[in-house]
């Protein structure tokens, strides 16, 4: 998401309005018991380590996933080009940096460009993408992607596809300055009514879904799907003045939005009960303003796989300023995130996060306070996004190291660990990784990105009597610190502290 000048204002003055009004929807009733003893793993593929089968929820709400062991899980990674530039060497490489999720954004327009139709090729690519996944040992979150809709409103081949397009004749004037206006346009907005509204435009976006999962069900690196990125819609009367649009994005989220979740969810089940399925809300959520979206039900058997993908951005930043710590941002929005997902025991996964140029100083310090503060909030992210270059939201240097401002993103994690009240401090020599141990004994595992450890890391614990092994980089790909408790007693504070050598 970018956002430009009048976008912008009235986001901005959208928040006024709404960052005080509670998140709506009664809350869901007691999930069942997750079974920590479960076996099942997916049909191919990554570490059953790092394979999520179930859920665990904190006093404080917080929902996490966990493994067959029952261990937190902590996903971490990027989104790939959502161009259909992705390659099977971007893969590795996030990969050898020791982060275990990516986000694929695919497209509509070019999986079926034809009413009724895959593109084998298209299909080809995405196979071989999971395939090499899968040998990686990464999970991947298919992003069903759109901006401004589709290519009829200058998308490219992004987004959906021109046979399942109608804007009444209304025009559409597109400005070079601010795409997000374009979200605006009469032609855009019909095109979204008919969308939500049409029966067979409903029934064909429905099958669309059911026969990419049928396609892609079966990889073990197959983590599941975000239903819809960044989801828009009409907005009946003047959408510059801020009390329409905060209106009307809550009518969007209790009605249309959230009709069009229940379909989704029941058309990627009749393929796919094992996948995981998350729904975002609208991108008022990054000003710091509650979903209004309801809760919903999985019709898979067994526990519910469903989760909260919300982005994390700041409309200032986005809007090319750098960020100033005083604004209160992410602590707003970190505020406005919790309640919907406590209230439906749903898993946060940040979908897209990460500012367009991170070498500013405020910038820098925004990336470093967005990663502490979804330690405490979210079970995964992705970063927006892996490629390399000079700037425009590149996580990479031209050289292929992390960018300058970036470099917390790289820093050690904790992917599976036998607690929970997980928190990562870290440090320019490297970090200190806290949690409160649930007594199985079970190993945690801490991750060591070659960025941050290219020679390793010197390893200390608390409490004494905690067995260490300690895995280092090599070759330009991530260690590993595991760490097991073998008679540490349930609340036990684990304290490990990571310096580079």
């Amino acid at each position: 998401m970018r956002l430009r000048r009048t976008a912008v204002a009235v986001l901005l003055a959208a928040t006024a309005i709404l960052t005080a009004a509670p998140a709506q929807g009664a809350p869901a009733p007691d999930a069942p018991v997750p079974d920590a003893t479960s076996t099942e793993l997916p049909a191919h593929g990554a570490p059953a380590a790092h394979v999520p089968t179930g859920t665990a929820t904190d006093p404080d709400g917080r929902t996490s996933l966990t493994d067959a062991h029952g261990r937190r899980l902590h996903l971490r990674g990027f989104n790939l080009d959502k161009y259909a530039e992705a390659t099977e060497a971007d893969l590795t490489s996030i990969a050898a940096q020791g982060f275990t999720l990516v986000r694929l954004p695919v497209s509509w327009t070019r999986l079926e460009p034809t009413r009724g139709h895959l593109d084998p090729v298209e299909l080809r690519r995405l196979r071989q993408l999971l395939g090499r996944a899968d040998r990686l040992g990464l999970l991947v979150l298919i992003d069903f992607h759109q901006d401004v809709y589709g290519p009829q409103f200058g998308g490219g081949t992004n987004g959906i596809p021109p046979w399942a397009t109608r804007d009444d004749g209304l025009p559409f004037t597109p400005d070079p300055d601010d795409w997000f206006a374009g979200y605006f346009q009469p032609a855009v907005q019909a095109a979204f009514r008919h969308l939500y509204d049409d029966p067979d435009l409903r029934a064909w976006q429905a099958d669309f879904y059911t026969r990419l999962a049928r396609e892609l069900r079966g990889h073990r690196s197959l983590l599941g799907y975000d239903l819809f990125n960044e989801p828009f819609g009409p907005v009946d009367g003047d959408p510059t003045d801020p009390a329409v649009l905060a209106a009307a994005s809550a009518a969007l989220e209790q009605g249309r939005l959230a009709d069009m979740y229940r379909r989704l969810i029941t058309a990627v089940r009749r393929a796919d009960s094992r996948a995981w399925l998350f729904v975002e809300p609208t991108v008022l959520v990054g000003q710091g303003v509650p979903t209004r979206l309801p809760g919903f039900t999985d019709p898979r058997p067994g526990a519910p796989r469903l989760g909260y993908a919300p982005h994390f951005y700041d409309t200032a930043v986005e809007n090319g300023a750098d960020w100033d710590p005083s604004d209160g941002f992410v602590e707003r929005y970190a505020a406005a995130i919790t309640a919907y997902p406590a209230a439906h025991r749903l898993p946060v996964l940040v979908g897209e996060w990460g500012p367009p140029n991170s070498r500013t100083p405020g910038n820098t310090l925004l990336v470093r306070r967005q990663v502490a503060a979804m330690d405490g909030f979210a079970a995964g992210w992705t970063m927006w996004y892996w490629c390399r270059g000079g700037g425009g939201y590149c996580a990479l240097d031209p050289a292929g190291h992390p960018a300058p401002g970036d470099e917390p993103a790289f820093g050690p994690y904790p992917a599976a660990v036998a607690g929970s009240d997980v928190r990562t401090d870290l440090r320019a020599d490297g970090g200190t990784v806290r949690w409160t141990d649930d007594g199985t004994g079970h190993t945690g595992e801490l991750v060591l990105p070659p960025a941050a450890f290219p020679h390793g890391a010197r390893v200390a614990v608390s409490p004494a009597g905690a067995r260490v092994e300690v895995e280092q980089p090599a070759d330009g790909h991530a260690g590993t610190v595991r760490i097991r408790l073998p008679h540490a007693r349930p609340g036990t504070a684990v304290t490990v502290t990571l310096t580079a050598r």
